[in-house]
């Protein structure tokens, strides 16, 4: 049985401009990488407009940044959910939401390996806050 492609950007696309209530051209204009924005719109209307109703190329980080921007969302949802659609990466945030871990399919493991990922993530995290202690 085939799995049924994730569809997570093409999900937060398709809510986020909804909720601001902008048009494909509107939400196109604002999609400007903010590390070049000289460069200008990094997305046509027509290209959201797929990325909305069907699958396009995974886009690069430029373009990533653009649409967070362009939908005024912080970066990391953006990929987060690029990375799930294009890749089957799913990230896994620790209960303190200080670190964050990309897993494979992470949803898909047990229970008893959720868990074992999220105490790594701890383990980690500590690790981190102790040696930037003063």
């Amino acid at each position: 049985m085939t799995e049924a492609p994730r569809t997570d950007l093409r999900d937060l696309v398709r809510k986020r401009r909804a909720k601001l209530n902008l048009t494909l051209r509107e939400l196109a204009s604002r999609c400007v990488d903010p590390q070049d924005p000289e460069a200008g719109p990094k997305w046509t209307h027509t290209t959201i407009g797929n990325l909305e109703s069907k699958t396009i190329k995974a886009p690069d980080l430029p373009r990533l940044r653009a649409l967070a921007k362009g939908l005024d969302l912080p970066l990391r949802l953006v990929q987060e959910a690029a990375g799930v659609q294009y890749m089957g990466i799913e990230t896994a945030w620790s209960d303190d939401g200080e670190t964050r871990t990309l897993v494979h399919h992470y949803w898909e493991l047990s229970p008893e390996d959720r868990s074992k990922v999220q105490a790594l993530m701890e383990a980690w995290g500590s690790l981190g806050r102790r040696d930037s202690a003063p």
